[in-house]
Order: structure tokens, then C-alpha cells, then sequence
């Protein structure tokens, strides 16, 4: 079953067969193996991969239950250790990931010797429903499906460019002046979260230099492409940068630690999601402190 599902999650024998650690021609027998016990196909070939045929559709709910049966009586055994232990998988958006996590990871990790702590960065939401991961930071709660929401912290946004551009321009003295300038944003069509869409607030219509990677967006600011849209948290990692118009544009979002329902009880994963939480909040406030005015 371990094998089934990561066969499902990952749509390939070979991607399976590094999750799990073992020879990819393996889990090809495994899953045949399942399939001749059930007297049932599970997967179709496909050119994208290894696609779930209904019937594996089927079983993959009583799958997941059965996984997280297990990983509760796990949690509820190795939770009552001092320190953490295994691994852990965060799935969390770009600015997160790059700006927050790395730090707030490694104290984690010095505190508990034994936890190995793996980041998920996607331009999209994590599927936590197959268990890309243990848990996800979002920017907007789930709306639907069985899932612990714990709100961890508001974050800020402004306007942002560097030094060099900004001597080298027109003085920027309202929001109109910005429509001559070259904005740096998200590629449209690839916002994945309405949250993430900061560019309609201030009725910006072209992004002349678009990533869906806000680093790369920041990257592109910092060598002075134009203006663009950035946490204030990342700031203190881009000195050149400077925040402009914070009298008449101040953005503020948040963020959402997402867990299985299922997991209520794994003592483990709520003490990581502790001080996972404790660890972003303490983060945001001394990196916004930072942010240059």
C-alpha cells in the first residue's frame, strides 16, 4: 500500500522509487503484485505517467485512511519523545519558502538532531489531499475538504525598487506616476491565489517583466528592472531595495498553516507545528524590522 500511494502521489516509477528509497524496477512489481492479489488494473501508462484507473481511484481513499491510521500511531508513540524525530515535509508558497523557512527550519533542526525537515516550494497550491506533504502554508484558508486552519501571522507589502533605479527616474510622487514606470510582477495566467493577484489593487494593467517566483521578481528589482510588488520581510535579504509611496499603498496579507484532520492527534506533528508557527511569527516581526523605510 506504502508503495501504491507513492506511485499515486508521484505519477512515475522512478519518482516513486526515490521517495521510498528503493530501485524503481521494484516498485514496478510491487504495483504488479498488488494489482494480480486485487485481480484489478490500478494504473494506466500514459505519456504523462502513471495515471490511476477508477478502480485505483477507489482505493486510494481507503489508502489514505489507512496511512493516516498509521502515521497517528506513530505520532502518538514517537510524540512522547523530548526531541522530534523522522521527517517532516512543509509545502509553503515562493516568498515563504526562500525568505522564512530556511531559518526557521534549522532552529527546528538544532533543537532536534533527529528531524530531518524537507520544503516544498510550488507555484501552486500543495495537494495535501494525496500528501504531497504533512502540512502547507497558504495565503487564503481552504474553503472546502477536511483540514486543520490555523491563521500563524499577517504579513506586509509595498512598493519596492532599487536605489540605482529610482535615482535614475522620474521622482515616483503618487500612485498615477507609477503607470509610467516598468512594473515586475506575477505572470497573469499563473496566480495560483487571488491573494497573490497585488498588481490589481493599484490598477496596474501591464508587467513588462513577470516570474511566478517573487525571489525572482525581487531578483529582477534589486538590479534595477523597475518596480515591483515585495514582502517586507525579504528586504533585509535586498539592501538596494527601498520601499516607495508607503503613505498610499501598504498591502497586508496572511498566512495559514493547513494540516489533515486526521492528524488532530499526532502529537508529533502538533509539537512541529508549534514551533513551526512560534518560529515564522518570531521571524516576520524581526525581519520586517529590518525592512529599510
Amino acid at each position: 500500500m506504502r508503495v501504491f500511494l507513492a506511485v499515486a502521489r508521484e505519477e512515475s516509477l522512478s519518482a516513486a522509487g526515490r521517495r521510498l528509497k528503493i530501485d524503481p524496477a521494484t516498485v514496478g512489481r510491487r504495483v504488479a503484485r498488488l494489482e494480480a492479489s486485487l485481480d484489478a488494473p490500478l494504473f494506466t501508462k500514459s505519456q504523462q505517467g502513471y495515471v490511476l484507473t477508477p478502480i485505483g481511484e477507489r482505493l486510494l481513499d481507503h489508502g489514505l485512511k489507512a496511512e493516516e491510521a498509521m502515521r497517528a500511531a506513530s505520532g502518538s508513540v514517537s510524540g512522547s519523545s523530548k526531541t522530534l524525530s523522522g521527517q517532516i515535509r512543509i509545502g509553503a508558497p515562493d516568498g515563504c519558502a526562500t525568505y522564512l523557512l530556511p531559518q526557521v527550519c534549522a532552529k527546528i533542526c538544532d533543537a532536534n538532531p533527529e528531524l530531518d525537515i524537507q520544503i516544498l516550494s510550488l507555484p501552486r497550491v500543495i495537494n495535501l489531499s494525496r500528501r504531497e506533504a504533512d502540512m502547507a502554508i497558504t495565503v487564503s484558508a481552504p474553503t472546502a475538504g477536511r483540514f486543520l486552519v490555523q491563521k500563524i501571522t499577517d504579513y506586509r507589502l509595498h512598493l519596492v525598487a532599487s536605489q540605482e533605479y529610482l535615482n535614475a527616474q522620474a521622482k515616483i510622487e503618487n500612485l498615477e506616476a507609477l503607470r509610467r514606470h516598468r512594473f515586475i510582477g506575477y505572470i497573469p495566467d499563473m496566480i495560483f491565489d487571488r491573494e497573490l493577484d497585488y498588481l490589481v489593487d493599484i490598477g496596474v494593467e501591464r508587467v513588462a517583466l513577470a516570474s511566478n517566483s517573487i525571489s525572482v521578481q525581487l531578483g529582477q528589482a534589486s538590479l534595477g528592472s523597475g518596480v515591483c510588488v515585495g514582502h517586507d520581510f525579504a528586504l533585509p535579504f535586498h539592501p538596494n531595495l527601498r520601499k516607495i509611496l508607503t503613505d498610499q499603498l501598504s498591502l497586508t496579507r496572511r498566512y495559514f498553516l493547513i494540516r489533515h484532520q486526521g492528524d488532530q492527534r499526532n502529537e508529533r506533528l502538533n509539537r512541529f507545528a508549534q514551533a513551526l508557527t512560534a518560529g515564522i511569527r518570531e521571524e516576520v516581526v524581526r525581519l520586517e524590522a529590518e525592512a529599510s523605510p
